[in-house]
């Protein structure tokens, strides 16, 4: 349970009765039964503008977001997000991007909302800090049991399939 690490042994081990009876999956999605229609980059882009207005009208444009294939889920990155300078005649400007795991594609609307406020948040806090964490909930007010449950569904996707009869 690599995405669980360092939450309470109690808990780990509710989940894992949880895996081993075979509840986990129809669980999430009893409680996430929505998926979202959000397939294309164009539709990402317009969905974490729509965002990023509402919550953060003051942070610094977005020049690209776009969902990656390349984003290794096995080193913790289901999202990411770059800053680098582009040079524009005499002119400097950041260019500002978003990348998301292809995988949220096919995830609860809810999950892809929590990636998203996630790396929106990052447009003002780098770091994994309090100020981080309150923007977060700012946007999303159950980011925290969002979070945990998309590790619990990150979980259950990488559990084997039960052998059939």
């Amino acid at each position: 349970m690599k995405y669980l690490q360092g939450y309470p042994p109690a808990l780990l081990q509710q989940v894992g009765e949880m895996m081993a009876q075979g509840e986990l999956g129809p669980w999430l999605a009893r409680r996430y039964p929505e998926p979202h229609g959000i397939k294309s980059d164009k539709a990402l882009f317009d969905y974490t503008q729509e965002l990023k207005s509402r919550f953060m009208r003051n942070a610094a444009p977005l020049n690209l977001v776009r969902f990656d294939a390349k984003l290794k889920i096995i080193q913790h990155a289901l999202g990411t997000h770059t800053r680098a300078p582009q040079q524009q005649g005499a002119k400097t400007k950041m260019r500002r991007e978003i990348r998301i795991a292809s995988l949220f594609r096919e995830a609860p609307a809810e999950f892809l909302r929590m990636i998203v406020v996630h790396e929106l948040a990052h447009l003002k806090e780098l770091e994994h800090d309090k100020a981080f964490y309150a923007l977060c909930h700012h946007m999303e007010p159950n980011y925290a049991q969002l979070e945990f449950d998309t590790r619990l569904w990150l979980t259950h996707r990488e559990q084997p399939e039960p052998p059939a009869s």
